[in-house]
C-alpha cells in the first residue's frame, strides 16, 4: 500500500522547472500518438510548434491567438493565488464581448474616436459584474463559486445567442445569425500591415508589467499571497477574506470582459453566437502553466496559441483530427498537475499489519 506525504522540504527551483517537465511529457506523448494515427510525428511536431513561427502570417496569428490567453490568465491567476476559483472565465469573457459589441451596435452607424473607449469600460464593467455574482453568493451563502462560476458561463452563451439571433441581428443580413459588421470606430488597430495582429497584444503586454509590479510589490500582493496561504493568517492581517474574494472577481470578470471585447473589436469584427471558443477553460491551464505569474503566464499563452495554431495546420496539411489540439492542452494539464503533486509530494510505503 502506498500513500503521498508532504515533502518537508521543496526546492523551490524544482517547482520552476515543472512547466518544462510537462512539456517534454506531452510532447513525449503526443509523439507516440502520431505514430498511432499513421503520421510522421517529426513532421506532424514541426507544422504545430516550428513552422508558424517560420512566417510573418504565422507570427501575427500567433498574436492575435495569444491575446486573449494572455489577458484572461492573468485576472485568473489573481484569484488562484489568493485561494479563489474562479473557473467560469467563459462566461465573463462572453459577456464582455456581448456587452462591448452591444455598445458599438448601439451607436451604429456613428462614428468617433471615443466608441472603442466606451466599449472597453462597458465591457469591463459587464465581466466585472457578471464575476460578482458567484462572489457574493460564495461571500453571503458560502456557495461552491466553481461550481456557480461555471454554471454561469452557459447562462451568458445561451444569452449571446438569444441576442444575436434576436434584437441584435443584421436586419440585412438575409436571416444569418450574426450582428452588423463593426465600422471602422469599433475595430482595432493592426500593429501589422496586411495582418489581423492588433493592439490589443500591446495592452496585454502592458497589463503583464501592471499585474506583475501589484503582485511582487505591492502590499496588495502581499495580502492575496497571506489569503491562499491561509484565511485566519489573514484575518491577523486585518484584512476581510470576503473583500478578497469579491476583488478576485472583480479583476477576474474585468480582464476577461475586456478579452471579449478584444476578441470581437479585432479579429471578429462582429458579434456571432461562436464567440465563445474555449478560450476562458484553455486560460485556466496558461495560468497553471505560467505558475500564476504574469511573466510566466505570457510564455505560456504564446505557447498555448501556438498550438491553436499549429493544430489547424495539421489538420489540412496531415489530415489529422481536429480534436488533436484539445488532446494536447488536455495532457499538457495532466502532466503539469501530475508534476506539481511530485514535486511538493512523496510516496511513502505503508505497513500492513495483518491479524492472524
Amino acid at each position: 500500500m502506498f500513500k503521498l506525504e508532504k515533502k518537508e522540504n521543496i526546492d523551490k527551483s524544482s517547482i520552476f522547472m515543472v512547466p518544462l517537465y510537462a512539456i517534454g511529457c506531452s510532447l513525449l506523448f503526443v509523439f507516440f500518438l502520431f505514430i498511432l494515427l499513421g503520421k510522421n510525428p517529426v513532421l506532424a511536431l514541426f507544422i504545430i510548434f516550428i513552422e508558424p513561427l517560420l512566417s510573418v502570417f504565422g507570427i501575427s496569428e500567433l498574436i492575435v491567438k495569444s491575446t486573449p490567453l494572455i489577458i484572461i490568465a492573468l485576472g485568473l491567476s489573481f484569484g488562484f493565488r489568493a485561494g479563489v476559483w474562479n473557473i467560469g472565465a467563459e462566461g465573463q469573457y462572453t459577456i464582455g464581448a456581448l456587452s462591448g459589441g452591444a455598445t458599438i451596435l448601439a451607436f451604429y452607424p456613428i462614428s468617433g474616436l471615443w466608441l472603442l473607449p466606451l466599449s472597453f469600460l462597458v465591457s469591463i464593467l459587464a465581466g466585472a459584474l457578471w464575476g460578482m455574482i458567484p462572489a457574493i453568493l460564495k461571500a453571503k451563502f458560502n456557495t461552491n463559486e466553481i461550481l456557480v462560476s461555471l454554471m454561469l458561463t452557459y447562462v451568458a452563451i445561451l444569452l449571446l445567442s438569444a441576442m444575436v439571433y434576436g434584437p441584435l441581428k443584421d436586419p440585412d443580413g438575409f436571416n444569418f445569425p450574426e450582428s452588423r459588421l463593426f465600422h471602422n470606430s469599433g475595430i482595432l488597430p493592426v500593429i501589422l500591415h496586411g495582418t489581423r495582429a492588433h493592439i490589443g497584444f500591446l495592452i496585454a503586454l502592458f497589463l503583464v508589467v501592471i499585474m506583475h509590479f501589484l503582485l511582487t510589490k505591492h502590499i496588495l500582493g502581499f495580502f492575496i499571497k497571506v489569503s491562499g496561504e491561509s484565511s485566519k493568517a489573514l484575518l491577523f492581517s486585518g484584512q476581510s477574506s470576503n473583500k478578497i474574494i469579491y476583488l478576485s472577481f472583480l479583476i477576474c470578470g474585468g480582464l476577461a470582459g475586456m478579452a471579449g471585447v478584444i476578441e470581437v473589436t479585432g479579429p471578429i469584427g462582429q458579434l456571432v453566437p461562436g464567440i465563445p471558443i474555449g478560450y476562458g477553460f484553455t486560460a485556466i491551464i496558461v495560468a497553471f502553466l505560467g505558475r500564476l505569474n504574469p511573466i510566466g503566464i505570457f510564455l505560456a499563452g504564446l505557447l498555448l496559441a501556438l498550438t491553436y495554431i499549429g493544430g489547424e495546420a495539421a489538420q489540412m496539411k496531415l489530415g489529422l483530427p481536429n480534436a488533436i489540439t484539445g488532446v494536447f492542452q488536455g495532457v499538457l494539464l495532466f502532466f503539469l498537475l501530475a508534476a506539481d503533486a511530485f514535486t511538493k509530494y512523496k510516496i511513502s510505503l505503508i505497513n500492513i499489519k495483518w491479524k492472524s
